[in-house]
């Protein structure tokens, strides 16, 4: 650390704080959309932090074996970037991370990024109307900050007896370690979400034995992923509109589901007799079709797409085990029937925080309460998957009920961009100090969403999944069309702010709002 004399005493030197108008937090789909859109519009003050080395995301981190997009390639892209270059109909996730790369440096925004920097606090200074960034890359100030933080970026690690005494191979599916070699190990999956139903049969083949864990059996429907053929490509690439309409009826045909998920449950049935045919072709053993039928409403967890899980799980040195865990020993797992299996690599494929991601105790708002306490309090909540009362200037992008369960998260990630450069441009148009979201606004936001969830598959289709938080309340998914949610944020909405302006009174703050 650099110091100064002064008469004898040696002080450290305070490190400078840079002050920015806006600070980005993460660079996934969102927090690079937002760069590239205040890039645009000739909005240069601002930075980009992100604690990886590189943009991405979850597309980044998640490099395990079989990772791929369960949404058709042309849709999950940004509508400004279209990439005629797509070589499957579902692509893997090298090819995503190479796309995000490539808009990246196309729209020229990495200058303003800094990367391996470790938000670690975020803290809204009521004197000076700004916020203090704390990062392992220095100290910041900003008028605004944006979290495009992602929903599936913290894993979350069972809470089961003895993990941490593992004396083998042990990581996350999001951690993946790529210097373990698993040929001829035996090997244990804890977990039958996305991940697992994408791991397992990348690895059955090359593993002596695979032993995959589920508490819950998830529902699967065929994947149709092919190739695209080299006419294809020529025409998405040489032919005015074939791939935006190409997009398009993706777009429409996935916009069917939601009469059924949110609207008429009953409407799922078909899906669901399209997977129990699935199933019933797919696996030989009636013993192993019985366990891995689920036992709640298609639709009430994420629905997933596979043509390998199911072979896999068929293989000979592949076992279903269906038994709860009593404990992990140094080798083996011992579950609650008593039986214990010997195992050499251990693999965590048990998801992430959602609702209760620790990102959440590192941001504190006007009254001094984190982010994790309001929600402790009142369960998520925001307005618009935007704004949150208590958190003066300060935007989400993929906010709570931003989620889907079935297109693409790319569509509502840009509609809230939407929102956010206009909230931007009316907080410069109108000299706003400062915008915090109206408590009954925000509330009566809420109670419109859940209303609508409470008649949705995901809460009357007899499941528990990562959807709901601790009060029991959908928090995760947007429950209506996502063009739906594309008007409801076409514009920013000062009339649902509180706002003030510097050096006024708050009847003038009220005048500005009017105007």
């Amino acid at each position: 650390m650099s110091r100064k004399v002064t008469d004898n005493v040696v002080e450290p030197r305070v490190a400078e704080t840079r002050h920015v108008k806006t600070i980005i937090v993460g660079s996934g789909f969102a927090g690079l959309g937002l760069a590239i859109r205040l890039r645009q519009e000739g909005r240069d003050d601002f930075l980009v932090l992100e604690r990886g080395s590189e943009v991405g995301g979850t597309w980044r981190d998640n490099t395990y074996p079989g990772a791929a997009c369960d949404v058709p390639s042309h849709l999950y892209s940004y509508s400004f970037a279209l990439n005629p270059d797509w070589t499957r109909s579902f692509s893997k996730q090298g090819e995503i991370q190479g796309y995000i790369l490539g808009v990246a440096e196309r729209y020229d925004v990495l200058d303003r990024h800094i990367f391996d920097c470790d938000v670690q606090s975020i803290r809204w200074n009521d004197a000076d109307a700004q916020w203090e960034i704390g990062s392992t890359k220095g100290n910041f100030t900003a008028d605004t900050v944006v979290s495009a933080v992602g929903a599936l970026c913290e894993p979350s690690l069972p809470d089961i007896k003895g993990i941490n005494d593992f004396e083998g191979e042990i990581f996350h599916s999001a951690r993946w370690n790529h210097d373990a070699d698993l040929t001829g190990k035996r090997v244990a999956v804890i977990g039958t979400g996305a991940s697992s139903i994408q791991i397992v049969p990348a690895i059955a083949s090359k593993v002596a034995t695979l032993d995959v864990y589920q508490r819950t059996a998830p529902w699967l429907l065929p994947r149709s992923d092919r190739p695209y053929l080299l006419p294809e490509r020529l025409a998405f690439k040489h032919i005015p509109g074939a791939q935006r309409l190409s997009r398009a009826a993706i777009y429409a045909i996935r916009e069917t589901q939601v009469v059924g998920l949110t609207r008429f449950p009953v409407l799922m049935k078909a899906f669901e007799a399209i997977s129990r045919a699935k199933l019933q072709i797919e696996i030989r053993d009636p013993e192993l079709r019985k366990k891995v039928t689920p036992n709640y409403r298609i639709g009430c967890k994420r629905m997933l797409i596979s043509n390998e899980y199911y072979p896999a799980l068929d293989r000979d040195n592949v076992d279903v085990v269906t038994d709860g865990i009593a404990e992990v020993k140094a080798g083996s797992i011992v579950t609650e029937d008593g039986t214990e299996r010997e195992i050499d690599a251990l693999i965590v494929a048990t998801g992430f925080h959602v609702t209760d991601s620790p990102v959440y105790e590192t941001v504190v708002g006007r009254d001094g309460r984190s982010l994790s306490e309001v929600f402790d309090e009142v369960g998520q909540q925001a307005y618009k998957g935007s704004a949150i009362e208590n958190f003066p200037n300060m935007f989400f992008l993929v906010g709570p009920n931003v989620g889907l369960g079935h297109t693409s998260m790319v569509f509502m990630i840009e509609s809230q961009i939407n929102y956010v450069a206009s909230a931007l441009a009316t907080i410069d148009a109108k000299g706003l100090h400062t915008v915090e979201v109206r408590k009954d606004v925000q509330q009566a936001y809420n109670r419109d969403l859940q209303d609508k969830l409470a008649k949705t598959v995901w809460n009357t289709g007899g499941c528990a999944s990562w959807y709901m938080d601790k009060h029991g309340n959908n928090t995760t998914l947007w429950p209506d069309f996502t063009f739906r949610f594309r008007s409801l944020t076409r514009q920013f909405d000062v009339d649902a702010y509180n706002v003030t302006t510097a050096g006024a009174s708050r009847a003038d703050d009220q005048k500005v709002v009017a105007q």
